[in-house]
């Protein structure tokens, strides 16, 4: 049985993963469940795991997989990881996780997307790579991008991971964005957008946020899934 804040942010963290492909980070947990400091988070987080409900990914900053729901948060819900990982050896799952069935689908992996300093725009296929059908919203085209660069690293994302976008020219503030600046560079950030100007926030505080007129950013999809190699 989980206590109440190991419960609020078991359903904090399956929210922003399902909302942005991507876990949130410690300082956003530790806002969300209004606690003074981040040892808090690391007790629940260490509780969760020890239970079986979350796993955290080895040498990756805060890279944490969902592997269940308790069964009245999961009624309803159309939970599946949303982070998938590959060329490693498979972690054994905690005795009481049910397996999950997926279908995949290939999608085709468009070079390399900066999340730091922007980088060409990308618009050649690399290579394809299987991606769960779960991970991919109805009705939409998606395709894939290599991470380069560590400017999104607390926001989950990692240099080397691979982002699955689903292509769309439109974006709510908060969201995880392919963006066009310029028409010649390309970068993954979270948008926010106001009074006729768009920022570009970095999820690392070594970088700065971009801060453009808005007819100088044209957003070419937006973050549904990521999938990790070791």
């Amino acid at each position: 049985m989980l206590t109440q804040k190991q419960r609020d942010l078991l359903a904090f963290i399956h929210k922003r993963v399902q909302r942005d492909g991507v876990p949130p980070s410690f300082d956003e947990m530790k806002d969300a469940l209004d606690l003074r400091s981040k040892s808090g988070i690391h007790r629940l987080i260490t509780a969760l795991e020890e239970r079986g409900f979350i796993r955290r990914l080895a040498h990756r900053a805060r890279a944490i997989e969902i592997t269940r729901l308790p069964e009245d948060m999961a009624r309803g819900s159309s939970f599946v990881p949303r982070v998938i990982e590959g060329d490693g050896p498979a972690a054994a799952a905690p005795r009481d996780a049910r397996p999950i069935q997926v279908d995949a689908t290939e999608l085709p992996v468009m070079g390399r997307i900066a999340a730091g300093v922007p980088i060409e725009a990308i618009s050649e296929v690399a290579r394809h790579v299987a991606v769960p059908g779960q991970m991919l919203d109805r009705g939409g085209e998606h395709y894939a991008l290599e991470v380069k660069g560590d400017s999104m690293i607390d926001a989950g994302i990692n240099d080397g991971d691979v982002v699955v976008i689903r292509e769309q020219s439109n974006a709510d503030t908060g969201d995880i964005v392919v963006a066009l600046v310029d028409h010649s560079e390309a970068t993954l950030k979270r948008y926010r957008r106001s009074k006729g100007m768009v920022a570009l926030e970095a999820a690392n505080p070594a970088y700065e946020t971009r801060v453009l007129t808005e007819d100088r950013v044209k957003v070419q999809g937006r973050l549904v899934g990521l999938i990790r190699s070791y």
